[in-house]
């Protein structure tokens, strides 16, 4: 499980430190691609095989399911921690995501984010807005 939020920057070819913490659980290896609010998802290999598993049963008869296979694959790339605990972002998913120097790595359950810092500080202070009337709607969903 992925918790936390850590401060890390880019360096000039495009690696990002993971936490240590982080670096067990991604040990055999890890998928880097785009996730939603434009950030980056980082998935341990284990569980991007049953993420692909659920993207891939998407009916393909629907546009939407299409258009968001596509992107979800077309961005991923497989990628091993090297011996400092560094990925290596591909220039067009730092792109995709606005990856400046700061960035904010996020431990979110079965996964890794990767930000933007300030894209994140902003997303963070607008969600911390509405944290108790979203909890309020999980609640009203048995959750």
């Amino acid at each position: 499980m992925f918790l936390g939020e850590y401060k890390h920057s880019v360096d000039a070819k495009g690696r990002v430190v993971l936490p240590s913490r982080f670096r067990d659980d991604l040990a055999e290896g890890c998928v880097v691609t785009k996730g939603q609010e434009r950030c980056l998802f980082v998935f341990p290999i284990n569980r991007w095989e049953t993420e692909m598993t659920q993207v891939s049963e998407l009916p393909r008869t629907n546009a939407r399911n299409r258009q968001y296979a596509r992107s979800f694959f077309a961005s991923a790339i497989q990628q091993d921690l090297d011996k400092q605990g560094r990925v290596q972002i591909p220039q067009n998913l730092r792109d995709y995501a606005g990856l400046g120097k700061d960035i904010a790595v996020l431990g979110v359950s079965d996964r890794v984010e990767i930000w933007d810092a300030a894209e994140w500080l902003q997303y963070n202070n607008e969600a911390d807005e509405a944290y108790s009337s979203i909890e309020e709607a999980l609640s009203d969903q048995g959750i």
